[in-house]
């Protein structure tokens, strides 16, 4: 009796452990399934994305009036936007990729730079026109890659996945139709006339960017990154331990490190490999009820900055997204936030642990700047906004503008019915740089009837 129970028992378990296998298989399976969509989609997109923009260039070559000539330009930049914008959802950030972000951005400046000018006053000079032509023909030799790359993607049925384990493993020179056909466009992209470009006034976001080629520090190893790693995750002994460096080629050199715990827990982090300095940190534990407000979780925040030898930073913004609060600290010089130099922080408000944190703009902007004194006052910046607004805060700052430049501006914090904004107004001439609509606190849903 007692082993025919025991046989029974038996059963039930090998049943339930298949089960739970079975389950965790399937899980796992729409994981997998769910980011090969999204990589399949980014990548049409992208495709389609540059049939538009060489249509479109295409399009500027034969305008001649400004009427015309604007909006479509207005569309080119709007487009390259989109563009990079895909290129960022496809698994190549361990690929070298940047020239043909470059490339788009190149685009993306001329365009914009163009389209908001008056082209009646200042009509495209023979030498910008010449631009355009190269600009279109450059589209033109990636779009066919690109669409050489979607034609064996369909019809051999490939997956990215495959290009996502290849990087990681290092094996990305071994023979990956994908990856092969991205090297291709790379190649084309290194060959338009960068010298034109610069006579043409344009200077990319990949070109003012610094990266990290001016970091300070000498060069860690893995074991090094390792250890920065667990400092920033808590994790200090992990069971599996992952290292991946960039690829040759890429801007800066960094290591991605992931630990895990064994139990479930586990946190990814991006370290340069000149100094050991975060670009970015996420820990992807489940964060439970909240139990400690936002302004405690700036003070969590505010001690992890000051332990890992971040100074002269202020809390800009924090907003809470269900149990999380999202903080982000600026530097400040001089009693002027400079908001190119910001890092954000992600804080689990169950017990107000460090759950993410980026860093990649303050690392690439960190530097003192030679401040220029505003040559309006405060009182005519505020006779610029828009007669509704209420004013409640105000001070000096420093914002990067629609084209990539460094502006000082006079920041106000206002609102308006019942929203706020941040609105810039430029500290020389009074132009309305920019206006945020400030997030406003999430409703509670549940009683709603």
């Amino acid at each position: 009796m007692l082993r025919n129970i025991l046989l029974v028992v038996l059963a039930v378990a090998v049943v339930g452990t298949g089960a739970w296998g079975y389950q965790e298989h399937q899980e796992k399976n729409a994981i997998l399934i769910n980011a090969e969509n999204n990589y399949q989609r980014a990548f049409h997109d992208l495709t389609y994305q540059m049939d538009l923009l060489h249509d479109k260039i295409g399009s500027t070559l034969a305008m001649n009036s400004s009427r015309s000539l604007s909006p479509a330009l207005a569309d080119v930049w709007r487009i390259t936007s989109d563009a990079r914008g895909q290129v960022g959802q496809l698994p190549l950030t361990l690929l070298p990729f940047n020239k043909t972000e470059q490339f788009l951005s190149n685009i993306g400046d001329f365009s914009y730079k163009t389209a908001v000018r008056n082209l009646d006053d200042e009509p495209l000079s023979a030498k910008e026109q010449k631009t355009l032509k190269s600009l279109y023909n450059q589209s033109g030799e990636i779009r066919n890659e690109l669409r050489k790359v979607q034609n064996l993607v369909l019809k051999e049925n490939l997956r990215w996945m495959d290009v996502e384990s290849a990087m990681a493993s290092g094996k990305e020179n071994a023979d990956n139709t994908i990856i092969d056909g991205f090297k291709t466009v790379e190649k084309k992209a290194t060959g338009y006339d960068e010298e034109n470009l610069q006579n043409s006034s344009i200077v990319s976001f990949q070109q003012r960017d610094e990266n990290f080629d001016h970091l300070k520090g000498k060069k860690i190893s893995k074991n090094e990154a390792i250890k920065l790693a667990q400092k920033y995750s808590g994790i200090q002994k992990p069971k599996d331990v992952r290292v991946t460096e960039n690829g040759k080629g890429s801007a800066y050199g960094f290591y991605n490190v992931v630990l895990k715990n064994g139990k479930g827990h586990e946190a990814a982090m991006d370290i340069t490999k000149t100094g050991g300095y975060p670009i970015y940190f996420m820990d992807n534990r489940e964060v439970k009820d909240q139990k400690i407000s936002l302004n405690e979780a700036a003070k969590k925040a505010e001690q992890f900055l000051q332990k890992h030898g971040y100074k002269k930073l202020q809390l800009a913004e924090s907003v809470q997204y269900d149990s999380t609060g999202l903080l982000t600290y600026v530097t400040m010089q001089d009693d002027v936030r400079i908001y190119p130099e910001s890092i954000k922080i992600k804080v689990a408000l169950d017990n107000g642990q460090i759950v993410g944190f980026t860093g990649s703009d303050y690392l690439q902007s960190n530097r003192e700047r030679d401040l220029p004194s505003p040559k309006i006052t405060k009182e005519e910046a505020r006779g610029n906004l828009n007669s509704n607004v209420k004013v409640m805060e105000d001070g000096l700052a420093v914002i990067t503008n629609d084209l990539g430049d460094e502006v000082l501006c006079y920041e106000v914090i206002g609102t308006m019915d019942n929203d706020t904004y941040r609105i810039y107004i430029n500290a020389e001439n009074g132009y309305e740089e920019k206006v945020e609509k400030m997030q406003n606190a999430e409703p509670i849903y549940e009683d709603v009837i």
